[in-house]
């Protein structure tokens, strides 16, 4: 398929720039996938779907303070750092996007915070036009250095909610079962799950399993080729553990119900499947793109948000639910006013 074929016209209106009330309070589309029917619920109604014996698969990774706002040496510029990924624990070398990138050169050193307590970067290498390689320069442990990272970074909110951070997001922006720090972005399916909706699913005989996929900001980067196979996603660190294994792949020989919650879960176990047909131990990096068509292997129902025109995560939805019927369901959900993207509204694809 064409990059062009996933474009539509998003109303700005229509961003949600901060999240419901609760949790489970959010609006849910539910699409049948085999005849495209649509119904309009409310999140908390999943629990109709789901019964004993189905299965949840849940990314339980966790968002870091990454956005970071220092000053540059000498001349005291302002500039913002996004740490996207640690390379080195032991020289805290740490891979990363500056803004603005035009004034940040190999050898300057960027401080954060106080003068008395600041924490200070060095320049070291160019990766690509605003990449950089920073190597921090702290001489205490490394979990004194973990702390003086979240103490001075800041919840890193999508560029496209135009609003300052609030204290709130520190909260709404992780998921309730975030547990394995390493994620620049949300997982953000998972944030309509409440504690007391989860509850009500286990009471029901639902099974809640984890993978771990560190969201990386390559999950959002803009396609720029009209021909899908010529895109390259960004690697993303993942573990799909045993006791994961043994529970979904029982429920897929007993054909219960496997629900992905969010296209980041999917593109985990996606990316570890054996011969059988069966999900797989797997511990490493994914670069996985999916796209329509693809044969899915593991999971029979899906929970997303809604997503970018054009973006890698509406075309994975589009190969999951057809791409006639996914489309046709955001005519609909602009129609109805659903609220899209991280803070936005949910669909359910069964």
């Amino acid at each position: 398929m064409k990059l062009s074929q996933f474009k539509f016209a998003l109303p700005k209106d229509l961003i949600a720039e901060r999240p419901t009330t609760n949790r489970d309070g959010s609006r849910l589309m539910v699409l049948h996938r085999d005849t495209g029917k649509i119904e309009h619920k409310k999140f908390k109604d999943v629990l109709g779907y789901f019964g004993d014996g189905d299965v949840m698969i849940i990314n339980d990774t966790k968002v870091f303070p990454a956005r970071l706002y220092g000053n540059k040496e000498k001349t005291g510029a302002k500039i913002e750092v996004f740490l996207l990924r640690e390379l080195n624990r032991e020289t805290r070398l740490w891979d990363v996007l500056v803004d603005p990138a035009r004034k940040i050169r190999i050898g300057n050193k960027l401080y954060f915070g106080e003068d008395d307590d600041a924490l200070v970067a060095e320049v070291i290498d160019n990766t690509t036009s605003r990449g950089r390689t920073l190597r921090f320069l702290f001489d205490g442990e490394y979990e004194e250095f973990k702390r003086a990272l979240e103490t001075l970074g800041e919840t890193p909110l999508p560029k496209y909610i135009k609003r300052k951070v609030e204290p709130e997001d520190e909260e709404r922006y992780q998921t309730i079962f975030a547990k394995h720090i390493g994620a620049v972005a949300a997982p953000t399916a998972g944030l309509h799950f409440s504690k007391d909706l989860t509850k009500r699913l286990e009471i029901k005989g639902v099974e809640f399993v984890n993978v771990t996929l560190h969201v990386g900001l390559g999950t959002f980067r803009s396609v720029e080729v009209e021909d899908l196979t010529k895109h390259k996603m960004d690697s993303e660190e993942m573990v799909i553990p045993r006791t994961t294994i043994d529970t979904v792949n029982k429920a897929k020989d007993k054909k219960k119900h496997i629900c992905s919650v969010g296209t980041t879960t999917m593109r985990a176990i996606e990316t570890s499947v054996s011969t059988g047909g069966h999900l797989k131990e797997f511990s490493g990096w994914t670069n996985k793109f999916i796209f329509p068509p693809y044969d899915f292997t593991i999971a029979t129902a899906m929970i997303t948000n809604f997503h970018m025109p054009e973006s890698t995560l509406l075309m994975q939805v589009c190969a999951f639910g057809g791409f006639e019927n996914v489309m046709a369901a955001y005519k609909t959900a602009i129609k109805e006013k659903y609220r899209f993207l991280s803070y936005g509204d949910a669909m359910l694809i069964i």
